[in-house]
């Protein structure tokens, strides 16, 4: 009964509208912004280092600290499990939509991170805010900005710590029989660890693990790669035919293939659910536009390097099925031992070319990135919690606390109740989550998209000044 209620919510929110909204918003802005995602690539990768003033107030974190909270958000689960389920459900071509909404996401996340750094807050942990705050400041809709904040607290602090806690509980089940209640219960003590700390806390250690991790797990796909080279030109062409139904089996799940891959690329680099924006809103920057510029890169990173990386591992191996997505029922079976196990399908990737190394290597990177993404989605629903505080006045600074402590317990509890429940529920909890919440932020990124685009060219305005008068 509870997974029929679950699944009739999931159809209605991801609706095909949803996906034309999406994409839509991603190629207006790429136009808008004069396809700003190609042409400040390269100040993308520069502003990431560069330093704050040394006279500047420090109440926020890094740029690239900033970077690294979303990055956290983004790398994880959904990089490893996330496109091995797209290509088991929506089959390779799915990757390509994945590519599709990476590449017109980077555009979504410039705007809506710009608008984070506009519409911010001081508070006394440092900035804070988000797509709550650019809601409530500059479409003047509060009743719409609480709404928002509540969608982030039930999806990010409920919905989505579920999907990785079962995936790191699935991978080392899988590598080192560990019984996922066990798994569950080490995540949530590491994770109240740091939630604790607070928002330095988290900074310094997303800066740390996460790019770390990241490149680990980038090097190791591609000496996988590299030892499976003759097999990438091929591998790119049956990911694009598959991508338009050339293929006449994916042909018959075209509209499933472009759903999942656009559900999966949204899952994986959160550009237009809103969240990469509220670590936006707390980096301490010297223009709005800078930041902006830093989270497109973070889409990048994110879905065109790493999720790249295990979709050619995946499909290089053949260590994948598809399944048809209403019955489960196997429409091709390359590795039929493995059935809808979708974390496995990378972990036998790996062991294909290196013998007894995959599954613990696999299970490593994700325990690391589900650390971190999970330490984001606490990030991200925490500053919810504070905005709806800040909304009472002074008064309200006891509720916040109280309030910040059931949202920790409630964070925790969701990490254990998804490590030992079923996949499929809990991705199909997820896609909820960050469905309610793309919904309301995309709406009002596309309305408010003037002001970031104005952003961005008072900051090459400036920055043209300045290169004329060196």
């Amino acid at each position: 009964m509870f997974e029929k209620i679950v699944n009739g919510i999931n159809g209605i929110v991801w609706s095909p509208a949803l996906v034309v909204l999406l994409v839509g918003a991603g190629i207006y802005f790429t136009v808008r912004t004069r396809f700003v995602q190609l042409r400040r690539i390269g100040l993308m990768a520069r502003l990431l280092f560069r330093k704050r003033d040394k006279n500047a107030e420090k109440k926020g974190v890094s740029s690239f600290e900033a970077f690294c909270i979303a990055l956290s958000g983004r790398v994880g689960t959904g990089n490893i499990v996330g496109v091995a389920t797209a290509i088991a459900i929506g089959g390779p071509g799915a990757v390509f939509w994945m590519w599709i909404t990476s590449f017109f996401g980077a555009s979504t996340a410039f705007v809506e991170s710009t608008m984070a750094q506009l519409f911010k807050f001081s508070h006394s942990s440092g900035f804070r805010g988000g797509p709550a705050c650019y809601i409530e400041k500059g479409l003047h809709s509060r009743p719409l900005a609480i709404l928002y904040a509540a969608f982030t607290i039930i999806g990010c602090g409920l919905m989505l710590p579920t999907v990785q806690a079962n995936g790191m509980s699935t991978a080392a089940l899988n590598s080192f029989g560990i019984n996922p209640l066990i798994s569950g219960i080490f995540l949530a003590f590491l994770m109240g660890l740091v939630i604790i700390g607070g928002i330095n806390r988290i900074a310094k250690a997303a800066s740390y693990i996460t790019p770390l991790m990241a490149v680990i797990y980038v090097i190791i796909s591609l000496v996988i790669l590299a030892m499976n080279w003759r097999a990438i030109p091929g591998l790119l062409k049956m990911i694009v035919d598959n991508a338009f139904g050339v293929n006449p089996l994916c042909g018959g799940i075209l509209g499933t293939t472009i759903m999942m891959g656009v559900k999966r690329g949204l899952f994986s680099n959160e550009a237009g659910q809103g969240t990469g924006a509220i670590p936006s809103a707390s980096a301490d920057v010297r223009h709005p536009a800078e930041q902006g510029l830093v989270q497109a890169f973070s889409v990048y990173v994110d879905t065109l390097l790493v999720c790249t990386a295990t979709a050619l591992m995946i499909l290089s191996a053949g260590t994948f099925n598809i399944l048809d997505a209403k019955t489960g029922e196997m429409l091709v079976a390359n590795a039929p031992e493995l059935g809808a196990n979708y974390v496995g399908y990378t972990q036998a990737a790996v062991d294909s070319v290196i013998g007894g190394f995959g599954s613990a290597f696999v299970s490593i990177a994700l325990a690391f990135f589900v650390f971190t993404t999970v330490m984001a989605y606490y990030f991200y629903s925490e500053s919810s919690v504070m905005y709806l505080c800040e909304l009472g006045g002074k008064g309200s600074s006891k509720l916040e606390k109280i309030l910040i402590r059931i949202l920790q317990a409630a964070l925790l509890a969701a990490v254990l109740f998804g490590a030992v429940k079923e996949a499929n529920l809990v991705w199909t909890l997820g896609d909820i989550g960050i469905g309610i919440m793309a919904w309301v932020n995309v709406i009002a990124i596309i309305i408010l998209a003037p002001k970031a685009i104005a952003a961005l060219r008072d900051y090459e305005t400036k920055e043209s000044s300045q290169d004329g008068n060196r």
